[in-house]
């Protein structure tokens, strides 16, 4: 994230003609590549032109990749004018560990690329850690550390120096081929003294660091791409860590970003497993010091970072990420990885009293639209503030100020949020949100509907109500809470909303009741919630019949991290005799059952829930082995398409988020819905009630949804760029999907070329005028309220971000000028919520356990 600010203006500005060309605006990289493609041309007869050529797709790729990957085009502005604001050389220090190089070299090479087409420079340097362990390995040579620093004798340097010079040479081949001019230096920046000969040997203490050949790389065109070698005044290389030379660096450049690519993509908290989003050094270095999991190399990393910001602005940080994530760091809101700052300690106070500084407050409170427009008064706030009892939260130079109002006879409500750009961009903002939310379990705060900082509030939130051009949001609230807070908004005893400076790109919030305006209330509750917790703590017993295919191995998986779930027998014709692959609790092997063996499993009480793994038309048979057993007590869940349409009542539809919970949880057959259908009908059934025609989906799936027997659906080389239409119309999911909505759909499905995921565009035709985006986004944040496995996206969500997760994310909301149109994306993964976790759901559900039990929280998407 990039969570700074812009220098002074004794900043040095001066710009390469490339940058220049990028300054302040999207637009601006347009031209940058008509440009190149302008160059191609004049050049196409010289040597050189298949270089050219060569970067010109290369250019067209990377802003693609761009534009792919940002928040919003207001993002991608603000932070190409931020970043062109400074000389080249200042714009960032990025170090990539050695595994990166040998693990994702094309991703390396073309985020770099990805930089260099828009016209900024990065000082590159990287590191060799994990080739130099291998190949000492290979001499039979064991690595030595002492507090996490490489013991460099002068048959390790002879390593270090032959790794080094390999990997320069890799990557800057790399960038070349991408139509990148990159300049390898592996030697004459750092100078050094020895660390401690006697201790470390030949490892190196930077004293110097000599500019001239980045200056001069980057001056001519050229990305420097860096080692992190070392030399003494009589000429002896010295190996230098790479986190501490990146340092050095930093600390003579003082770039806007300092970026460390990982293969972790961030700081892995030890104990619980979970990346650390953001460390705040002032406030937990020491603590975190003392963790036990901070060791060696994580340790030194951590140190090295704190004193290299001791000697920064406060504003400048370190990002830790993955070199996916490189673009999102540096060109969205949102970030990524794990950032470490400075930051400030966090004040709480309860009176004016304890502002120490009245200046500071009344510079905070200047933030206000209201305040400055002169409608509202500091001083009339203060008075106001005087006569009622509140918490504010701020960090120490009031560069974020939030105001809580506490009333015991009403919901909190967050009356005043004010930032500072540095306070926004430095992320200050979620850290005081943060400590609200320890502080109030529930909360509310208005916000004005055209505020462009929206999603951020609805990621934020647990629920939320619109009318009239304001949005009301609330979060830890119970059901009939929710309901008496809108009546309070209808009849305006809140308050009014908060309200974005367009100046500050921050909120705040004015103190005065106004009048709302009425207007029609549209307030659609989730009617179905989930069934968090269940009754059942027992263990139950798991027959898969037909696992061997991608749905039953994501199955297998799931089962095997359920606190309480075990599987019995897993049955496979084709892998029968085989040990069953994934599955720690106990030594399975596979089985091929026949009927007559089922029923003596049944007639034995020996399984609780049948998990029919099936193709489509086979598993009757097994079904009716199962039911023929008199008394037969377990349960049947059934993934493939043969009951879902199932008009008896015997068999129930288990798609949980639409379907009635507690009659999936007393079902004893239950048919697990299809993947496309599921996101479909999760896309379309809150707007049932205005819709006035045929939606058509147009949905495109990963080839994993044809399956492991081979077709040219399924069939790499066939599908390398292409895109396979199929079963255009009368789609077994186009009637799966018209019948349980009610309605006629038009389902258009595809295959593409990645593996596992969903994208459905879904045009919806409505009443005319009936809603707007925001109204229809609102009606999908409150239908799905509290599930935990649907996400409500403001922007259209992408497929590549739901593949190995356990949810659906619905988004785009775009409404057509007429309209009359409503055009939402739906992504889901087909192998989990499309199949395998929506079948723990229906299991969850029918033997009385929580639905969630088993489903990994971390792998869930956030809204």
């Amino acid at each position: 994230m990039l969570r700074q600010v812009s220098r002074t203006s004794s900043v040095v500005k001066r710009l390469t003609p490339r940058a220049t060309a990028t300054v302040g605006r999207l637009a601006l990289v347009t031209p940058r590549l008509n440009y190149v493609q302008s160059r191609s041309k004049a050049t196409s007869s010289s040597p050189a032109s298949a270089s050219t050529n060569a970067r010109n797709y290369s250019t067209r790729s990377t802003v693609v990749q761009l534009l792919n990957n940002i928040g919003s085009k207001r993002e991608v502005e603000q932070y190409l004018k931020y970043f062109t604001s400074v000389s080249q050389q200042q714009f960032a220090v990025i170090k990539v560990g050695g595994a990166i190089i040998t693990q994702q070299l094309p991703e390396l090479a073309s985020c770099l690329a990805f930089l260099y087409h828009v016209g900024l420079y990065p000082i590159v340097l990287h590191g060799t850690g994990p080739q130099i362990n291998e190949l000492l390995e290979n001499e039979g040579v064991e690595p030595q550390y002492e507090g996490g620093i490489r013991i460099t004798d002068a048959k390790t340097m002879e390593v270090v120096r032959k790794c080094f010079l390999e990997q320069n040479l890799r990557l800057v081949t790399a960038l070349e081929k991408m139509g990148v001019h990159a300049r390898p230096i592996t030697a004459g920046v750092f100078g050094a003294d020895y660390l401690d000969k006697e201790k470390y040997q030949l490892v190196g203490k930077v004293n110097s660091v000599n500019k001239s050949p980045i200056e001069a790389a980057i001056e001519a065109g050229y990305l420097p791409i860096l080692t992190s070698l070392a030399e003494t005044p009589s000429g002896q290389l010295l190996n230098v860590n790479a986190d501490v030379a990146a340092g050095e660096l930093a600390r003579e450049f003082e770039p806007l970003k300092i970026v460390y690519l990982n293969e972790k993509g961030g700081i892995i908290n030890g104990n619980t497993g979970e990346k650390v989003s953001v460390i705040n050094l002032d406030e937990e270095y020491d603590d975190l010091m003392k963790e036990s999991w901070v060791k060696y190399g994580t340790k030194l990393k951590i140190k090295e970072i704190h004193d290299l910001l001791q000697h920064l602005p406060r504003s400048s940080s370190v990002a830790i990420i993955d070199v996916d994530d490189l673009q999102k760091e540096l060109f969205t809101d949102s970030g990524a990885g794990t950032l470490i700052r400075r930051g400030y300690k966090l004040i709480n106070r309860n009176s004016l009293k304890e502002f120490g500084n009245p200046d500071l407050l009344r510079n905070a409170l200047l933030r206000d639209p209201e305040i400055k427009s002169g409608k509202l008064s500091v001083a009339s706030y203060l008075k106001f503030l005087e006569s009622v009892q509140f918490k504010s939260y701020g960090d120490e130079p009031l560069e974020v100020l939030a105001i809580v109002l506490q009333d015991k006879t009403k919901v909190p409500k967050l009356d005043k949020f004010l930032s500072s750009k540095t306070g926004w961009l430095n992320n200050v903002t979620d850290n005081i949100f943060n400590s609200i939310k320890k502080d109030f379990s529930s909360l509310c705060w208005i916000v004005n509907e055209n505020d462009s900082n929206l999603a951020w509030y609805f990621s934020k939130s647990d629920g939320s109500f619109s009318k009239n051009g304001e949005i009301l949001f609330w979060y830890g609230l119970k059901t009939g809470e929710v309901s008496e807070l809108i009546k309070e908004f209808d009849s305006s005893n809140i308050g009014s909303s908060l309200s974005s400076s367009k100046e500050s790109g921050v909120f705040s919030s004015p103190s005065q009741k106004r009048g709302l305006h009425t207007g029609q209330k549209r307030h659609y509750s989730n009617p179905n919630p989930p069934i968090r917790k269940g009754t059942n703590t027992g263990k139950t017993k798991v027959a898969l019949i037909g696992a061997r295919g991608y749905t039953g191995q994501n199955l297998i998986t799931l089962i095997d991290n359920h606190p309480h779930l075990e599987i019995s027998h897993v049955s496979s014709r084709e892998l029968a005799g085989q040990k069953l692959q994934g599955y720690n609790k106990d030594n399975i092997v596979y089985s091929n059952l026949q009927i007559e063996e089922i029923k003596q499993l049944e007639e034995n009480g020996e399984v609780d829930v049948w998990v029919m793994a099936l193709p489509n038309g086979v598993c009757k048979p097994f079904v009716e082995a199962i039911e023929s057993v008199a008394n037969s007590q377990s349960k049947i869940v059934d993934l493939s398409a043969d009951y879902r349409f199932d008009t008896t009542g015997e068999w129930i539809y288990g798609l949980p988020e639409l379907n009635d919970r507690k009659t999936i949880a007393n079902a004893k057959k239950i048919s697990n819905p299809g993947c496309y259908a599921t996101a479909a009908q999760c896309a379309i059934a809150p707007l049932k009630d205005y819709i006035v025609g045929t939606p058509s989906i147009f949905g495109v799936s990963g080839y994993s949804g044809a399956g492991t027997k081979p077709s040219p659906k399924n069939d790499v080389k066939f599908l390398e760029n292409n895109l396979i239409p199929y079963s255009l119309t009368d789609h077994v999911h186009e009637k799966e999907i018209s019948s349980q909505l009610g309605l006629d759909v038009a389902f258009m499905p595809h295959v593409a070329q990645w593996f596992q995921g969903i994208s459905h565009t879904v045009s919806i035709p409505i009443k005319q005028g009936s809603l707007t985006s925001r109204e229809i986004r609102n009606i999908y944040q409150e239908r799905y309220q509290g599930e935990q496995l649907i996400t409500i996206s403001g922007e259209a969500p992408l497929v590549r971000d739901i593949s190995g997760k356990h949810g659906i994310v619905v988004g785009g909301f775009a409404v057509n000028s007429k309209e009359n149109r409503v055009v939402i994306v739906a992504t889901i993964d087909n192998l989990l919520k499309g199949a395998a976790t929506q079948c723990l759901q229906n299991i969850n559900l029918s033997l009385g356990y929580g639905e969630y039990e088993g489903i990994p929280d971390d792998l869930i998407i956030r809204g």
